[in-house]
């Protein structure tokens, strides 16, 4: 009974032959699996130790080795060790095949992976170059999978050439309805790529002033100093004038200070020095010039010039506080007045 089963034939091989090659299949599969978790472990192990990106790609795509592809392969070495019954598997090849296909791209998206991961750990902190990295990790994985994709359709045999054609006229028929949205794609990219701002800086953009909080794929998001969330399209916002406070080097600071006409001349003299003192006493400025600038209806007018030399806007003004409670110090120590609004008014008595 036990001899008519085992010669029956199934998809061109007897059961007998079925067994044997599940059995080395196994055997072989086993092996490999061994060797995946002890061997490739091990390699990876070794591999973060060193400062080297080569044997970290190496070891990832070892470790990458998907279980379906190990028992492909182990199904095929069977197949080649039984070479009386290989030729009755006509699937093989094509099954192999598909097997190693899909694992190249397993591979490529963990290769695409840990590239993205090496720049983002490179670029912590610059928030603006990590979501354009993963961006592009994941355009690169659909464009890896589309390339799997018609390979597979052509070893199959579909012509792929009609889909590719049709996939051209389609993606600009496609192009065309939303060019809007490719148009703020595509000035994403541009501040990607050109840097003109990034997240936490300071932005005037024609009326509207804030702080970013997004760069997304067609808007970005500005918080105004109100509290509002102001959002622009991304095309939109490179066609305006924009203005980065951020990126200042130095930030330039005037204020006039008004004295009374009843100054004296010797102490109008000695202003500008006073102004001069009173700047160059506080920390991170560079004094400029301070002059008399004009004669005005109620007052002397001084015009002060000095330059922060860090962007923020906060120091600005504690500086500017420091700076005026000097000044407000210095004239009190000669008796000099600031100017206010004033008016004279003459009185004169009519005769009888």
């Amino acid at each position: 009974m036990n001899a008519p089963f085992l010669e029956l034939e199934i998809l061109g091989l007897t059961v007998l032959a079925w067994l044997k090659l599940l059995g080395i299949t196994a055997i072989i599969a086993v092996a490999l699996l061994i060797v995946k978790r002890v061997v490739f472990a091990r390699l990876s192990v070794l591999a973060e130790r060193t400062t080297n990106h080569v044997d970290d790609v190496v070891a990832e795509l070892l470790n990458g080795l998907r279980t379906f592809f190990l028992v492909i392969v182990s199904f095929y070495v069977s197949a080649k060790l039984l070479v009386d019954v290989e030729p009755d598997i006509p699937w093989l090849q094509r099954a192999v095949f598909l097997g190693l296909i899909l694992q190249l791209g397993l591979s490529g998206s963990d290769l695409i992976r840990l590239s993205v991961g090496w720049y983002l750990k490179k670029k912590e902190g610059e928030n603006t170059q990590i979501t354009a990295a993963r961006a592009l990790g994941l355009a690169g994985k659909m464009v890896l999978w589309v390339f799997i994709f018609l390979i597979t359709l052509d070893n199959f045999g579909v012509d792929i050439t009609a889909l590719v054609a049709g996939l051209g006229i389609g993606g600009i028929a496609i192009a065309l309805a939303v060019q809007n949205v490719l148009s703020d794609l595509l000035a994403y990219v541009s501040i990607v790529a050109d840097q003109p701002f990034s997240y936490g800086e300071f932005l005037v953009v024609g009326e509207f002033s804030g702080t970013v909080e997004h760069i997304g794929i067609k808007t970005t998001r500005i918080r105004s100093l109100s509290g509002e969330l102001i959002i622009f399209s991304n095309n939109d916002l490179l066609n305006s004038r924009v203005r980065n406070y951020k990126r200042m080097n130095e930030r330039r600071q005037l204020f006039t200070i008004g004295v009374t006409y009843d100054t004296p001349y010797e102490r109008l003299k000695e202003m500008p020095d006073l102004f001069k003192l009173a700047v160059e006493e506080q920390e991170q400025v560079r004094f400029d010039r301070a002059h008399l600038k004009t004669y005005a209806d109620f007052s002397i007018n001084f015009e002060v010039v000095y330059y922060m030399l860090v962007p923020d806007y906060i120091d600005l003004m504690n500086t500017q506080q420091a700076i005026n409670l000097r000044i407000h110090e210095l004239f009190s120590e000669r008796q000099i007045e600031f100017a206010f609004p004033t008016q004279t008014i003459h009185l004169a008595k009519a005769e009888a």
